[in-house]
């Protein structure tokens, strides 16, 4: 009986010991699981928070492009809370703000949003994207007249323009006008109204669609009508304002007359030095030419006689030049440079640009040339056989184009920029099927590199500011 109770009682103390070691194993088994479940809950709580910072950042790059576009960045906050939906605080955003200035114009903006929650601030996720405003850069020719694009020609890049379009050219890109029908008339080889071409006889009139073909070298599927006009007033609009500005941070040139009385306009050579010459003209010969606006005529566009006025370097802060004169222009231009010529001094007369060479510049956008005429920008009759044309050609009020010289017939013309035109762009004329003045092959590429940063004062196409590279830093 007594070693049956001391069996008992060593059993009693066995079961004892699988208890607590078994208990301790089940406890450290349960603490185990709950500290991994609480891990995995903080790791998920982290994760929804780097998820969340993200959006946070984001919506600071969203409320700082509505600063811009509402012109109010004066009054934006660098730094402030974020609700959800449901108006509860649940974390912060942060913004950096770098602009790239020209003449005091904003022409791009960076911008660095960083978000992150309250829960885990430590938690953050930032982002870089790149504003800008699309330029008239965007368009390979932008025009405020209709036009017929000759069989030869072969554009790579958007075309618009405010009137129709007779497109027998080549079209890598679309070619849109405001216009859903308009008149073809013999100037644009409509004296037999292709009929098949959606066109169709009303009365005298030849009545075509806002773009329409008589070739096969054009992409139909890219055309498009009618589209909304570009607004030609508005570049009236920065003139004045650029004379200002090249009077006080540019270069400023007043009427060659002051200098001379017997100056005809001044003649500029860009350097691949970053520097231009500055000549000014006192002889002129004419040349016996044709154009749709003066009838016959005689062009005074073949310098003579000239001296040297003085060498400019070009400013990196503001490359803006302004000539209140008749320009003829050539060279390479190095840096983002804005040449204009204009007579606001005397309304009743508008001066002209006459493109005498190549006009040529770095294409990886670096450098550019933006040239505005008041009235025209003309390719002299004396241009080279294969000419080079680099930049945005604005011609305000007039048109940019050649006129007929008879028996001037030169090879070809390659145009890597845009062209901006008021007026009807002709660079070749034909005589029935015959080309008889003006250059044989032409090619125009536009330049991306200059649609988001162009140079001072080029016009914009898209008023508000947009998102052109976004980007998650590390």
């Amino acid at each position: 009986m007594m070693i049956l109770n001391k069996f008992q009682k060593n059993r009693k103390g066995v079961i004892t010991t699988y208890v607590l070691v078994f208990g301790a194993i089940f406890f450290l088994i349960i603490g185990g699981l709950l500290g991994f479940i609480l891990l995995q809950l903080k790791q998920v709580s982290q994760k929804v928070a780097w998820n969340e910072s993200l959006n946070i950042a984001e919506a600071g790059i969203n409320y700082y492009r509505w600063c811009i576009n509402n012109n109010v960045e004066q009054n934006c906050q660098s730094q402030k809370d974020y609700f959800d939906p449901s108006g509860n605080l649940i974390g912060k955003f942060s913004l950096q703000v770098t602009q790239t200035v020209s003449c005091g114009q904003n022409i791009r903006k960076e911008i660095i949003s960083t978000g992150w929650t309250n829960n885990f601030p430590q938690v953050k996720r930032k982002i870089k994207v790149l504003y800008g405003r699309a330029s008239v850069a965007k368009y390979s020719y932008l025009l405020n007249d209709s036009v017929w694009i000759g069989a030869d020609h072969q554009i790579r890049g958007p075309y618009q323009s405010n009137g129709g379009i007779r497109m027998d050219g080549g079209n890598q890109s679309t070619v849109s006008s405001a216009n859903q029908e308009w008149i073809c008339t013999n100037s644009f080889g409509c004296s037999t109204c292709p009929t098949g071409n959606g066109c169709r006889k009303q009365g005298s009139d030849c009545i075509c669609p806002g773009v329409f073909a008589t070739t096969q070298n054009g992409n139909p599927g890219l055309f498009s009508f009618p589209t909304p006009p570009f607004d030609f007033n508005g570049i009236t609009i920065d003139l004045a304002q650029m004379k200002s500005i090249a009077q006080s941070s540019g270069v400023y040139f007043p009427p060659s007359t002051t200098t001379n009385p017997l100056a005809k306009g001044y003649h500029v050579k860009f350097k691949n030095n970053g520097t231009f010459e500055a000549w000014i003209i006192t002889g002129l010969s004419s040349t016996y030419a044709y154009n749709l606006e003066e009838d016959w005529h005689y062009d005074y566009f073949t310098i003579t006689s000239e001296y040297l006025y003085n060498t400019y370097a070009i400013s990196s802060d503001c490359s803006v030049v302004f000539i209140e004169d008749n320009i003829w222009l050539e060279g390479e231009v190095v840096g983002k440079v804005t040449l204009a010529s204009a007579n606001l001094l005397n309304p009743s007369a508008d001066t002209d640009v006459v493109l005498l060479g190549n006009i040529t510049a770095v294409q990886d956008g670096r450098d550019s040339l933006a040239l505005i005429g008041e009235r025209n920008v003309l390719i002299g009759p004396q241009s080279p056989d294969q000419m080079e044309l680099e930049g945005i050609f604005i011609a305000q009020k007039g048109l940019f184009g050649r006129n007929h010289y008879p028996n001037n017939i030169k090879s070809a013309l390659h145009i890597y920029g845009s062209i901006v035109s008021n007026g009807r762009v002709g660079t070749q004329w034909i005589s029935g099927s015959t080309i008889v003045s003006g250059y044989s092959q032409r090619e125009t590429y536009f330049d991306t590199n200059l649609i988001y940063s162009p140079s001072p004062f080029v016009p914009y196409v898209e008023p508000d500011f947009k998102i052109i590279n976004w980007d998650e830093m590390k």
